[in-house]
């Protein structure tokens, strides 16, 4: 029976019907969560720590409650420097090119910069762009190299995210909660009115989807 799917999380709220992907930060490690993501957000690079971090994530990915790294990326908005923010997102790619396991990404204003690291790499693991707010023509860019939409947060503020989620294909398509009050139910709800389906058929559509990407 297929359960709801909250991609991207902060708060785990241990509901029966939600399969949760917190969020973790090796700094900040609780054992006590059952399923999550592991990564350095680019906002936290701490160079004084970096080299135990990136240990902390090597050895997580190898467990199976981890099942992903992330959230990590590219942020233009933050006075980090891009060049250190890019070092520190290459050395994680280079530890989860180790495993299948998907990559849950931030990014702000630097989706050609993912892209062309993504190639250049030759990342094969599914690499899901997290909280997407932008519009069909950044949308189709990411779709045409490989990459995964998550909606949430911006799919309950900003109407004309509707066009993008109605555009993206059903397969390329997953839902998260972040850090906003409104629960994954909500999101489910809003987004199977934008796609015109139920919600049933659009909790069956989205549990498909991470069965694949986190096979």
């Amino acid at each position: 029976m297929s359960k709801f799917i909250n991609l991207h999380t902060h708060q785990f709220s241990n509901d029966t019907e939600v399969i949760e992907v917190v969020n973790q930060y090796p700094w900040a490690f609780d054992a006590s969560i059952p399923m999550y993501s592991i990564g350095i957000h680019p906002w936290y690079i701490d160079e004084n720590r970096l080299a135990a971090d990136l240990d902390s994530i090597a050895e997580k990915l190898q467990l199976a409650p981890c099942l992903a790294m992330g959230e990590c990326g590219l942020d233009k908005r933050i006075d980090i420097p891009m060049d250190l923010q890019v070092s520190v997102f290459r050395k994680q790619l280079e530890i989860v090119k180790q495993t299948n396991k998907p990559v849950v990404l931030h990014c702000v204003a630097a989706y050609e910069e993912m892209i062309a690291i993504k190639k250049e790499m030759k990342i094969e693991n599914p690499m899901i762009v997290h909280g997407f707010s932008k519009n069909i023509q950044v949308a189709q860019s990411l779709l045409n190299n490989g990459f995964y939409l998550s909606f949430g947060k911006y799919l309950m503020r900003n109407q004309e995210l509707e066009k993008v989620l109605k555009f993206a294909p059903e397969n390329k398509i997953l839902f998260e909660t972040d850090t906003i009050e409104e629960s994954i139910y909500m999101v489910y709800e809003k987004a199977a009115a934008v796609k015109e389906i139920s919600i049933a058929e659009m909790k069956t559509l989205v549990f498909n989807n991470f069965s694949r990407i986190f096979s």
